[in-house]
């Protein structure tokens, strides 16, 4: 059976990164109507291009249009939907029936109930096929053999998340930024008050100071064929505001893992396991893919785990004639150090720095940020391919 990958796309670039290392589809919204306010977004210039990238790799794209939205709004909304229309995406990704009625009034665009919606049973989901969606992306309290039952006795498409970050809210609905700063995190003001180190004052008890409202970061790559066995259609990665780095290596893991699971003999979940502990990241946890999630999800610490891995920069271009390719670097990087390639498909190809040349091919001792460099080429080195180092200097 096939599963679709879906991915994040915060920005253009993200998108193609997520594209050119395996993803079947990416989701991201328009600079209104989304619950992620605080990234880059796309314009509708920049939705067509987007759109137009992902079709020509025979890729599907998703808007997401998931905000609670008032009176006001939904009086803006029709305009924003019929031009949606016109660029002929894959489907809106909505939570709030009035948004629902909008969009099967005036588009022909596939209908996804976003997660937002709380799905957690076959009922909530048959009522949502009959005023015509098209998927569901469940609630993140179920398991995935419950959500395996809604696919079987409602025959609607099912989405999970199976990677990235996870508020103690039920299915995200949560009213603590709204309470706190005045920003409506069901609107896309989240100010992510979970993350908060808060003072208990326990009676009988000293008071002490915890983090027990933040939750530690999903990762199902161990689930893989539970996801399979029970039919589900699509998995999430979460992270519309991460790094070009995240996007790499989440995509390229999870969309390689599945490969191996269907296509070939080998399966290597340890592996793929530890490529996504090279990314910051909260300690990891099944949620509540397996059973209820419980004490042991909460992440009681005040930063992400640090990686031992930072972004070392992009492949612009390669020189087939001379055997070298463009590099972009995100970080400083110093003449003797190792970076890793993160080729699309197959292994980790390892380039040692040396003696590197400016674009106009002169010697340089050290690669700052945003410098273009001329790098010896590999078989498997292409023009989007993201590169990482460790942070600790080898030899040099």
């Amino acid at each position: 059976m096939n599963i679709e990958l879906l991915a994040p796309a915060g920005n253009l670039e993200k998108l193609k990164i997520a594209i050119q290392y395996g993803a079947d589809a990416v989701y991201f919204a328009g600079q209104q109507f989304g619950l992620r306010s605080a990234a880059d977004n796309f314009s509708m210039t920049e939705i067509e291009q987007a759109i137009n990238f992902v079709h020509e790799k025979n890729k599907k794209a998703y808007i997401t249009v998931n905000s609670v939205l008032h009176d006001e709004e939904l009086s803006r909304l029709p305009d924003f939907l019929k031009a949606l229309n016109a660029l002929q995406p894959d489907g809106v990704i909505c939570s709030d029936r009035g948004v629902i009625h909008l969009v099967s009034q005036h588009t022909q665009i596939p209908i996804h109930v976003s997660t937002q919606a709380s799905v957690l049973n076959s009922y909530h989901a048959e009522i949502f096929r009959k005023a015509g969606a098209k998927r569901i992306v469940v609630g993140r309290e179920l398991s995935v053999k419950e959500a395996g039952t809604i696919r079987k006795k409602t025959g609607i498409e099912i989405e999970m998340f199976v990677h990235g970050a996870m508020c103690m809210a039920y299915s995200g609905n949560c009213s603590l930024s709204t309470y706190i700063a005045g920003r409506d995190s069901n609107r896309g003001g989240c100010i992510q008050n979970c993350r908060f180190n808060y003072t208990l004052y326990p009676p009988g008890q000293p008071e002490f100071k915890s983090h027990f409202l933040s939750s530690k970061d999903l990762c199902g790559i161990y689930l893989l064929k539970d996801f399979l066995a029970v039919g589900i259609d699509s998995l999430k990665i979460e992270g519309r505001m991460k790094s070009n780095l995240y996007i790499a290596s989440t995509v390229r893991s999870y969309s390689q893992a599945i490969k191996e699971l269907t296509q070939q003999d080998i399966w290597r979940p340890d592996y793929w396991f530890k490529e996504l502990t090279k990314i910051p990241h909260r300690e990891y946890t099944t949620g509540s893919l397996k059973k209820p999630a419980e004490l042991d999800s909460v992440y009681n610490q005040p930063k992400e785990t640090s990686s031992e891995y930072k972004l070392a920069g992009t492949v612009l271009e390669v020189d087939s004639d001379k055997q070298r390719f463009a590099f972009q670097a995100k970080n400083k990087l110093i003449n003797g150090e190792t970076i890793e390639i993160l080729p699309f498909t197959g292994e980790i190809i390892d380039i040692r720095i040396n003696d590197p040349v400016n674009i106009v091919e002169k010697p340089i001792p050290v690669i700052q940020p945003d410098n273009t460099v001329w790098l010896p080429w590999q078989e498997g080195i292409e023009p989007n391919n993201v590169a990482r180092y460790l942070k600790v200097n080898p030899t040099t």
